[in-house]
């Protein structure tokens, strides 16, 4: 499915068909989670503070470790 980002107010946004909305579950108002992938895309999910903190912690964990985890990268 093809989205356009368009201008609303001063800001950018998507527009998403009421089809996938229902679709998806979906709902006004409702807050997503931006995930970055590789390649340049994003991957969007329902809100969940829960994976949030846990998202914190996993960061946490590999900026600590992260020497080790580079040498078991190889």
């Amino acid at each position: 499915m093809k989205i356009e980002i368009k201008k609303i107010g001063n800001s950018d946004g998507l527009i998403l068909p009421r089809e996938l909305m229902q679709r998806l579950d979906l709902k006004r108002g409702q807050s997503l989670h931006i995930t970055e992938l590789a390649g340049g895309g994003f991957q969007a999910l329902p809100y969940d503070p829960d994976f949030e903190r846990t998202m914190e912690v996993a960061d946490e964990i590999m900026e600590e470790y992260r020497d080790t985890l580079a040498t078991l990268a190889k």
